[in-house]
């Protein structure tokens, strides 16, 4: 096992980091007193976030002193309030706007009672125009070593290889595509062979179901299979159980830290960003699946969706266990 230090692992990167976030969302959650059908909820407080894979991921990267630019589709006041929110959070932004108005989400919670009210809308319907546009600028900003992380589910109208169109023109520009979504946008961004893979569980079994493999889940099988259709790395969160790591070559059972948990919403984006960090800094996929490990613990210990800073992951990272399969 690699031995980690602030001079060996966090040296400087070799590339621009992007992230891509096709259907952000203005989060809103309303405190309220109690949760009741049927009748008028007055909220004390009022809590907004700037919600999408990219976003979490753009920053924790931001705040690890990371290249970092977010790239994604907003529209209307709401994708203007993303924008500023995003701005003044410290995270560099080049967006593609379109026409129609970016979603909110809502959540109503009560801070003396157990469970919530959730509804998340679907998303403005975006243009192939629109489209093209934010993939024109993709081709404009690709560079060799830069590294792309796509991430995320798909807003209305946009076509579910829009994943694989964005791996094949980074990857033709040698740079290197990271793909975490889910259902036929995951199937088909495999097919078009990113350097990188991060499903959970959940998403695994789709990909299993896709392929004809409804019968018991053959985790080992699957990843072979992956890999045959030309993903070169795989990351599989387990969340708190386990994780899986595979080159093709080597695999890697990893056993997260035990923690206190208290939100394990943003544990996988806090993982992906912390490989992506480390595999940036030209470390061996072994170490930067250990930091990717330490990272996600450290998230779903935090209250709230927000990232976890360096050195709480540092304290985590020597309690991971891993050993080769």
């Amino acid at each position: 096992m690699a031995v980690f230090t602030e001079d060996t692992v966090f040296r400087g990167s070799n590339g621009m980091i992007y992230t891509v976030t096709l259907n952000p969302a203005l989060d809103k959650e309303y405190h309220v007193a109690e949760l009741s059908l049927n009748t008028v909820m007055r909220a004390a407080a009022v809590k907004e976030d700037y919600g999408g894979k990219g976003f979490n991921i753009a920053r924790l990267l931001t705040t690890w002193g990371a290249d970092c630019t977010a790239l994604g589709l907003v529209g209307g006041h709401t994708g203007e309030i993303l924008s500023s929110g995003l701005e003044k959070s410290g995270i560099a932004a080049n967006f593609t706007h379109i026409s129609g108005e970016t979603r909110t989400n809502i959540s109503i919670v009560s801070d003396h009672e157990a469970g919530y009210f959730k509804v998340n809308e679907p998303g403005p319907r975006v243009l192939e125009v629109e489209i093209e546009t934010l993939l024109h600028l993709i081709k404009s900003l690709v560079k060799p070593d830069d590294w792309w992380i796509l991430a995320g589910s798909l807003p209305p109208g946009v076509e579910p290889d829009i994943y694989a169109r964005m791996i094949h023109l980074i990857q033709n520009r040698k740079g290197r595509a990271v793909l975490d979504s889910s259902g036929e946008a995951f199937k088909l961004g495999c097919r078009a062979a990113p350097f990188l893979i991060k499903p959970n569980t959940e998403e695994f079994i789709q990909f299993s179901e896709m392929e004809g493999r409804e019968e018991v889940l053959d985790i080992e099988g699957m990843i072979k299979q992956l890999h045959t259709v030309g993903v070169k790395n795989i990351i599989l969160s387990g969340g708190k159980e386990k994780a899986i790591c595979s080159n093709g070559t080597q695999m890697w059972v990893g056993i997260p830290p035990k923690i206190e948990e208290k939100n394990p919403i943003g544990a996988g984006d806090a993982m992906l960003a912390a490989a992506v960090y480390s595999l940036s800094r030209n470390e061996p996929l072994q170490d930067a699946f250990m930091w990717g490990m330490a990272a996600g613990s450290a998230a779903a210990g935090l209250s709230g969706t927000r990232m976890p800073a360096r050195p709480e992951v540092e304290k985590l990272i020597k309690k991971v266990m891993i050993r080769e399969k």
